[in-house]
């Protein structure tokens, strides 16, 4: 008798869970959304909207830049690509690759140096030779590669909105340089 009872029972605990009707998804109903209210110099009032998803990475290209034979010390001759904005975001993975233009005497290594685009930052790379608070990215370019070349991907801590590039080459030929910045919070 009892082993007919349990049976019944577990008959009738599948019976309901086949008739439950189907829970809606996050995408079918809003969430509940609560707004803590800080002192008054950051009260929240009114409606809180995002208007589109916030970013959680970001894939930066600085593409086909040419870099002649200069050396990564030569700070006023450093090739500069175009700057990259990294504002919201806290981290950053950088790829350096390319190709040699000729063929190559002499090994080298090419690099990509990202400074923040600080004026006093700035001013210290090219009028005293410093890097402060620089990100780098290097590749060796050695004869044995037939031409190409390709780095690891470090991955950096970000501490500043926008970054300057600097790219250099210690070979003897110019580079056509690739750099990849992926960004992420």
């Amino acid at each position: 008798m009892r082993r007919t009872s349990v049976l019944v029972a577990a008959a009738a605990a599948v019976t309901l869970l086949l008739v439950q009707p189907t829970s809606r998804t996050a995408a079918d109903a809003p969430e509940r959304v609560v707004v803590t209210n800080f002192p008054d110099v950051q009260r929240i009032a009114g409606r809180v909207s995002v208007p589109e998803p916030v970013p959680a990475s970001a894939l930066v290209r600085r593409l086909e830049v040419i870099v002649p034979a200069v050396d990564r010390a030569a700070t006023t001759q450093l090739v500069e690509a175009q700057a990259v904005d990294a504002s919201g975001f806290t981290h950053a993975v950088l790829g350096l690759r390319g190709e040699v233009q000729g063929n190559l005497l002499r090994d080298g290594v090419a690099g990509a140096i990202l400074v923040p685009d600080e004026e006093p930052v700035i001013r210290a790379l090219l009028e005293e030779g410093r890097y402060e608070f620089p990100l780098e990215v290097q590749a060796p370019v050695l004869r044995a590669e037939r031409g190409l070349f390709a780095s690891d991907q470090p991955r950096h801590v970000l501490g500043f909105p926008r970054y300057r590039v600097f790219l250099y080459n210690s070979s003897d030929r110019s580079v056509e340089a690739d750099l990849y910045v992926f960004l992420t919070n």
